[in-house]
């Protein structure tokens, strides 16, 4: 066999399995949006049909699940999409200042206690949040905060995810001290660097830290729960939980009609950074 030959049998080998591959990550990717396809589908079934025809191509259309579902609840579905984008831009807006802060003392800042402080931030992340429930609503309910949406925003901006906090130490690590010493010669002090060099250089680990807080917040479900009463108050996963009736009278069709609608959300904003998600978690060194 030539050269030539040879090479050419390595290159057609070669595509054959980048062929195989990639046909076998399309068959997979079929399989995990065939929940969502169900979904988009159901929602334009009448709801006594829903769990009889199982196709994805409905035998009868109904689009009237998303009109009659927008208004089908005490409240129409807009109120509920309008509380839970407040929650989530100040959990957004909370969590990127907290957490900055404090990966930021914990990678650049010298004090007594740094290491044991870190270890213990992260510790926290294997204590079960269940754990802090009764404590949690015992506190809250002292400071008069039930049946607001301050239980659920107050403590993103006191650095509690510990999560977050270490993406961040690992971005800021993976900068070069020499722009910190730059700017100090310049006469910078330290929350001049923290706010005019290390802040615009973190845009990769900010845009990974609101991904995470929008997709986490927005489907939150037992927290609302446990701290809101009024609905008017209620959250977009609580406003669709109402249309699962208890005695069995649930009205199918128009829930995964909102669902799909509360779902266009977190897909978009998902599709909209996620070049920016691979590039923070690639230089957090997170595996």
């Amino acid at each position: 066999m030539t050269t030539d030959e040879s090479y050419l049998e390595r290159v057609g080998n070669s595509r054959r399995k980048r062929f195989t591959k990639h046909l076998l990550l399309c068959l997979v990717s079929i399989v995990m949006l065939y929940p969502l396809l169900w979904l988009v589908s159901s929602s334009l079934k009448p709801s006594g049909i829903v769990f009889k025809d199982l196709s994805l191509w409905p035998a009868e259309w109904d689009f009237s699940n998303y009109t009659e579902g927008w208004t089908a609840l005490q409240f129409p579905f807009d109120l509920y999409l309008v509380n839970s984008v407040v929650i989530v831009v100040l959990s957004i807006i909370g969590n990127l200042l907290s957490c900055s802060l404090a990966a930021y003392a914990f990678a650049r800042l010298n004090f007594r206690g740094r290491k044991l402080f870190f270890a213990l931030t992260l510790g926290t992340m294997m204590l079960p949040g269940h754990v802090l429930l009764v404590p949690q609503y015992i506190v809250f309910a002292k400071l008069g905060w039930l049946n607001t949406y301050f239980p659920l925003i107050v403590p993103n901006f006191l650095a509690t995810s510990a999560f977050y906090i270490f993406l961040m130490v690992q971005f800021i690590r993976s900068l070069p001290k020499e722009l910190d010493e730059a700017a100090r010669i310049d006469g910078a002090g330290t929350f001049r660097i923290f706010w005019s060099v290390i802040l615009p250089l973190c845009k990769p680990a900010f845009a990974t830290t609101a991904i995470f807080t929008f997709i986490s917040t927005w489907n939150e479900f037992f927290s609302p729960l446990l701290y809101l009463t009024e609905q008017e108050l209620y959250t977009v996963p609580l406003a669709v939980r109402q249309f699962i009736d208890s005695e069995g009278q649930s009205q199918w069709g128009q829930m995964f009609a909102m669902s799909f609608v509360s779902l266009a959300p977190v897909i978009g904003f998902f599709i909209a950074g996620q070049k920016y998600l691979v590039k923070g978690i690639a230089t957090t060194g997170l595996k």
